[in-house]
């Protein structure tokens, strides 16, 4: 039997949840979609994600692709307030997609965009959803370094070792703090990122913002290649997935 390839967009609040990747002894985003979506179309279904989000980060826009058999496409298409009702409030499906046979979710990206999010008084309704830093930071000095990001592209310092990734080269287009009521947000977007970049770059950066270490460190830093050299990576709670683009999808 044909099947047909679908993209779906979701998104959900990921601290409850052991990333996005399927992993024994542990319950993941795409565990609990892979079953909502095999109970809606009657067929067991397999998704593959455009990338993979530590335990405990967030994604606002966030895309699989998976394969059906070759079931009418309006109900496939409208299939989605039914996989809402079997997924839990944490995490909601928007819309699927028809797309072409070989259309991938990972590889097709062609940019994507995080924000980090910090706040500097204590508040529950930021808890699990921000990074509570009770140091002053001198942003200026941060946006200063952040600026460098954009003259790089090979971002070793601030990957995982041993990702099975070919390049370690990126091209970062955005890196700007902007401060908020009690607190800041990192905006970085770039054609693709490393295992635990952001949140590697974002320990780097305060540093920086706390004149632990000065701008031509973090240049030394970079151009090191070594992630012992970088700050240390900052907690998953107040990272989130905002964007990803493709060259056939049209964005909300």
């Amino acid at each position: 039997m044909s099947k047909k390839r679908y993209f779906i967009q979701i998104a959900y609040d990921g601290s409850l949840y052991h990333g996005w990747q399927t992993q024994p002894n542990a319950v993941t985003v795409q565990e609990l979609l892979d079953k909502a979506l095999s109970t809606v179309f009657r067929q067991t279904i397999e998704t593959l994600g455009c990338g993979r989000t530590d335990s405990g980060v967030h994604a606002k826009d966030f895309y699989a692709h998976f394969d059906v058999d070759d079931l009418n496409e309006d109900k496939v298409l409208n299939a989605v307030a039914g996989i809402n009702a079997l997924l839990p409030y944490q995490i909601a499906a928007k819309r699927i997609i028809p797309v072409h046979d070989d259309a991938h979710a990972r590889f097709d990206a062609t940019a994507r965009a995080y924000k980090y999010y910090i706040h500097f008084e204590k508040d529950p309704f930021k808890l699990n959803r921000s990074w509570l830093l009770k140091d002053k930071l001198d942003i200026e000095a941060m946006n200063n370094a952040a600026a460098i990001l954009l003259t790089y592209t090979d971002f070793s310092c601030f990957s995982k070792s041993n990702t099975q990734t070919f390049t370690n080269n990126c091209k970062i287009t955005k890196a700007v703090f902007e401060e908020l009521d009690g607190g800041l947000v990192f905006t970085i977007a770039a054609d693709r990122f490393l295992r635990n970049m952001v949140r590697a770059i974002m320990g780097t950066l305060v540093r920086i913002g706390k004149h632990e270490i000065h701008l031509a460190n973090f240049k030394a830093i970079i151009e090191s290649k070594n992630r012992s050299n970088a700050g240390q990576s900052v907690p998953a709670c107040g990272l989130y997935l905002v964007k990803i683009v493709y060259p056939y999808i049209e964005n909300d």
